[in-house]
């Protein structure tokens, strides 16, 4: 069955910097675009990043633009978030997700079919 593994997470302080990883199987890695999201308490959950199939493409909110960094490498079947000048509204568990085709840069939560169980990130002050 298909499988998305998230880690990484952590309690970092304002300004660190933190590397997430999600490791896919299950499906053809290579096929789909892959993104990121975050949810912090009582809050919806919000789109982080994307990246297309090939990685040449990617995708960022204003919110984390400059700061958050999308990757993927298919020999391992991962996709990572590199989060530089983190900041306490950063807070939040975050999951990453699948989405077929591959060449989309989607942001909607319901347009990804496939998600990971989420790690959590948290960023004191």
């Amino acid at each position: 069955q298909v499988q998305l593994v998230e880690s990484g997470g952590g309690l970092v302080q304002t300004g660190d910097s933190l590397r997430l990883s999600c490791t896919v199987s299950g499906l053809t890695f290579m096929s789909y675009a892959m993104g990121w999201f975050r949810q912090a308490p009582g809050k919806e959950r919000e789109f982080v990043a994307v990246i297309d199939w090939n990685g040449g493409n990617t995708y960022y909110p204003d919110s984390v633009k400059g700061r958050f960094t999308i990757s993927r490498d298919h020999a391992e079947n991962t996709v990572y978030l590199q989060m530089n000048s983190l900041k306490p509204e950063d807070t939040g568990v975050y999951y990453c997700a699948a989405h077929f085709p591959g060449n989309e840069l989607v942001t909607e939560y319901s347009d990804y079919s496939y998600w990971g169980q989420g790690t959590q990130v948290t960023v004191s002050s």
